[in-house]
């Protein structure tokens, strides 16, 4: 692996990562974002010529993620992206939204040089701790020259921000790219790259992540057997600027949810359909009265609409 002489910052946001429980036995029942991200970089190995830079700007269970972390999170990787020296960035994050965030700095920085995110599923009490090798494999990404763009470093391959989810609630290789499989796996600090780095995003509605407060709101609906349209009209009601339906199979969506949905359209809510399977992506007809978010899973969606309606 060639290594540029050049700085790699490390952002902690906190997460499992950072957690810390009262027995070494102990894998779940932990306070995530106990740890600073200094801490956690003690005893990680750096590759040669690398500079390490950390900075908290969370600290947080993921799973309480907020549009305020995230405007912060992405001006702080903008800021040193920015930076001549810089050659990529690493972010230590919560398994549970990891995907999201890794998708909503995809979409909004649309980066030409890496960021990394990286966490863990034991914390960094355990017995055997997953952290430290995740956040040197990160490192080692971020300070490849071939890496550009979002990704998710993870049990040793790297995924796409756009097709990376968390498949496993307890594992420690969590996270899968479903059919689309890993860009490359990490080896002993070499990167073993397998199919073509995807190209980085358009950037973004940059200038509304100043006003987190103001960002449309969009929630999130599951079809299943015997879905209703009450949940529908009652969002619409308290003001829903969007709505996806992560739908079964191909999108389908119960006739009573899609007569909520589709009156929800006619009032100037946004619908998205996107669907439950971990696999596969909603594939359009000619005859859907329902747009389709195609290729992207029901968290994403939310996020690409999110965006897309912000002023």
């Amino acid at each position: 692996m060639q290594v540029a002489r050049e700085e790699i910052i490390v952002l902690g946001t906190g997460g499992t990562i950072a957690g810390r429980a009262a027995s070494a036995a102990d894998n779940v029942g932990y306070r995530a974002g106990e740890l600073g991200v200094d801490e956690l970089l003690r005893g990680v190995p750096v590759p040669p010529g690398v500079r390490l830079h950390a900075e908290e700007v969370a600290q947080i269970d993921s799973k309480d993620m907020d549009f305020a972390v995230w405007a912060t999170l992405a001006g702080r990787c903008a800021h040193w992206l920015a930076q001549e020296d810089v050659a990529g960035v690493v972010v230590t994050h919560g398994t549970d939204t990891m995907e999201e965030t890794a998708f909503f700095l995809h979409r909004v920085l649309g980066p030409g040089k890496p960021v990394v995110l990286t966490g863990a599923m034991r914390p960094a009490t355990s017995a055997a701790p997953d952290g430290p090798q995740n956040l040197a494999d990160a490192i080692a990404v971020a300070a490849d020259p071939q890496v550009r763009g979002v990704c998710v470093v993870f049990a040793g391959a790297v995924h796409g921000a756009s097709d990376v989810q968390k498949v496993h609630s307890y594992r420690t290789d969590a996270f899968s790219s479903g059919d689309a499989g890993p860009l490359a796996y990490v080896e002993e600090g070499r990167l073993r790259v397998l199919r073509p780095w995807p190209g980085p995003a358009t950037k973004g509605a940059a200038p509304a992540l100043l006003r987190p407060a103001a960002w449309p709101r969009v929630e999130i609906l599951v079809n299943h057997a015997g879905a209703g349209r009450a949940i529908v009209d009652a969002l619409v009601k308290d003001g829903v600027a969007g709505l996806v339906v992560a739908g079964t199979g191909n999108g389908t969506v119960n006739h009573a949810l899609e007569a909520g949905l589709l009156e929800a359209q006619q009032h100037g809510v946004a619908v998205r359909r996107a669907s439950r399977c971990a696999q596969g992506r909603v594939l359009p007809t000619p005859n859907d009265r329902l747009p389709a978010a195609v290729g992207l899973s029901p968290v994403k969606a939310r996020i690409a609409l999110m965006l897309e309606l912000m002023p």
